[in-house]
């Protein structure tokens, strides 16, 4: 698609108001998306409820870089340039995750376009949230979800799976396929990267790259300008290779993009496609059916969840990188404090430096699964993960860090969470830059432990890795305080503020991993003493029981982990996962301070590159 026609449809379909965010700026046909059946399409929220959804106080921005950042302006013409490029394939993955996340997506958005050009101000409240959520299902801060059309429900196989593709059926499929010998169809039906179709009375999978051929090569076509034009060697190295892995259904050429790309250190630009697999709970069903289990194992194949895709573009701040990378040289002696390490291989070796990268990112841009507000959206990321086959060739691992992101709460707003909700006493520890170092020790603890066999715990796996990664945080915090990374005062400070950030303005939902484990820990924090109650009710914490109970609660989860025992796993999370009085009583005195139910992301920069 050339720059001139990209131009042509991006001034096209910008209108009604500038509160339609930058979220949606290729038409369908633009991006050769073959047309769908007709589907009947009703908004499903309430003018009232909507009017209240988009209301600035139920909607937070996340403003991502602006026209005249000093970040953008400090880059060379040829980042500059290739920057443009970038923001243009983070704009194509958007569309190809659009019909991965329900494959009605596009189609629903068009009919609210429609809408919304002629008038419909419900239309056009409903676009926005669409915009938010990155799709017309999602769930908000209070974990309600969030169905923008009438009576199209959120699905367990999201738009990898047939529509219509109930559980039941999909493993009774899955055992005849076995039965007739079908075992290759099957691999690529339980692979990450596919997606699929009904086939007769059978399923057939289709690679990514294959289901979006002409969306892909698009996505390649930017890349390799971009190469062209940035100023950085190494980073004009991995765009190519993740542009040939665009072209070809070949897994081999994403691990050799995945490779270089986590070697990635100092350049001045960020450019990720993102590949995590915590939305498909379609494939997290297999665990659970013992005779489908039994026969996948006779054939060695790994159910493996589907990725959702996403796109991060940025600009790499040097000064936050810095202070990033000084954990560094610690990861050795994180992965020597970790549990029964003796029985496992774990990506980090004690012997020598860390295959691990770092980098703190202004955000210019973030799409796809990567820039979806549900219930939260993502701070930082630690990539590849276990799954991916770079890391059985010699790759290492990249921490990517959300500036933006993490910056978006206020002071102000700190401020009152902690007089609603938390003792006087420890109103000094609570503030944001003591999360980002708790994000941090969160992010590298991802690379420990055990890196294979975890997908056996099925739809509990992602519960228990999100909570190996902040029961690890904690655990090293008096190693690195000995170390003289951390201050004793800053010790308190991330204790606090991690185990403050747990607490909710609702009980989550068991889809929501990132939740169910901040539930999960505050009830075995509470039983390990580290967590009490004043008599006003707000939260006590005892920050010397908090490390001792964080290392005895990582031992738990790491033989979890080892065991691949996938009642062992529901049984953790049933014992822990316990929404007290205390969480109720807390979550009501967060609501009475804080409206937000969603967010959207706001990016002028990417806005204005896209429109040039």
């Amino acid at each position: 698609m050339s720059v001139k026609k990209a131009k042509k449809i991006f001034i096209s379909i910008i209108f009604v108001s500038a509160a339609i965010t930058f979220g949606v700026i290729y038409g369908a046909k633009a991006l050769n998306i073959k047309e769908e059946k007709e589907v009947e399409f009703e908004i499903n929220l309430s003018r009232e409820e909507l009017e209240k959804r988009t209301n600035k106080e139920y909607l937070i921005d996340i403003n991502l870089l602006g026209e005249e950042s000093k970040e953008y302006k400090k880059l060379q013409d040829g980042d500059k340039k290739a920057l443009k490029h970038l923001v243009k394939a983070a704009q194509i993955l958007e569309e190809i995750q659009l019909q991965l996340d329900n494959s009605d997506n596009i189609a629903f958005r068009e009919y609210i376009i429609k809408q919304a050009k002629g008038g419909n101000e419900d239309a056009l409240k409903t676009l926005i949230l669409f915009n938010a959520q990155r799709g017309m299902n999602g769930i908000d801060r209070e974990a309600k979800h969030i169905e923008l059309a009438k009576n199209h429900h959120e699905l367990a196989g999201k738009g990898f799976y047939p529509s219509d593709l109930s559980m039941e059926e999909f493993h009774a499929i899955l055992i005849s396929m076995l039965n007739q010998g079908q075992t290759d169809m099957v691999k690529k039906i339980l692979n990450q990267r596919s997606v699929v179709e009904r086939n007769g009375y059978g399923l057939i999978a289709i690679d990514y790259t294959d289901k979006f051929k002409e969306e892909f090569m698009e996505i390649a076509d930017e890349l390799e300008a971009a190469a062209d034009l940035s100023t950085d060697t190494n980073f004009n190295e991995y765009l190519r290779l993740q542009a040939k892995a665009l072209r070809t259904a070949n897994p081999l050429l994403d691990a050799y993009a995945d490779k270089k790309w986590a070697t990635l250190q100092d350049t001045p630009l960020e450019f990720t496609i993102t590949r995590e697999n915590y939305n498909d709970q379609m494939t997290k069903t297999i665990s659970s059916n013992e005779q489908l289990s039994n026969l996948l194992a006779k054939y060695g194949i790994k159910p493996i969840a589907k990725d959702s895709l996403g796109c991060r573009v940025g600009i790499v701040n040097k000064t936050g990188t810095e202070e990033i990378l000084k954990i560094k040289k610690f990861l050795p002696k994180m992965a020597e404090m970790m549990p029964l390490k003796e029985l496992y291989n774990q990506s980090i070796n004690t012997e020598e430096e860390a295959k691990q990268t770092m980098v703190d990112v202004d955000l210019v841009s973030m799409t796809g699964d990567c820039g979806a507000y549900r219930g939260g959206i993502t701070i930082a990321e630690n990539l590849p993960n276990n799954d991916k086959l770079s890391l059985t060739i010699g790759g290492g691992r990249r921490n990517v860090y959300h500036r933006q992101v993490r910056n978006m709460f206020t002071a102000e707003r700190n401020k009152k969470k902690a007089e609603a909700i938390l003792d006087p006493t420890l109103h000094k520890y609570y503030n944001n830059e003591a999360q980002h170092l708790f994000t941090i020790g969160h992010e590298n603890t991802h690379s420990l432990g055990p890196n294979s066999g975890t997908e056996r715990l099925g739809k509990y796996q992602s519960i228990i890795e999100e909570n190996k990664a902040d029961m690890g945080s904690l655990s090293f915090l008096d190693m690195l305080v000995k170390e003289g990374l951390y201050t004793n005062e800053q010790k308190k400070q991330i204790i606090v503020s991690s185990i403050v950030s747990n607490y909710l303005k609702a009980k989550p939902t068991m889809s929501q991993a990132h939740r169910v484990r901040s539930v999960m820990q505050i009830h075995y924090l509470t039983k390990e003493g580290a967590i009490t109650y004043n008599k006003d009710g707000k939260i006590v914490i005892n920050t010397d029981k908090a490390v001792p109970a964080a290392q005895k609660m990582l031992k738990e989860i790491i033989e979890i982990q080892l065991s691949g025992d996938i009642n062992k796993a529901e049984e953790f999370v049933k014992d822990n996962f316990v929404w007290d009085k205390n969480c109720e009583e807390t979550a009501e005195k967060l609501r009475a301070v804080d409206k937000e139910l969603n967010g959207q992301t706001i990016a002028p920069l990417a806005k204005k590159l896209l429109e040039g």
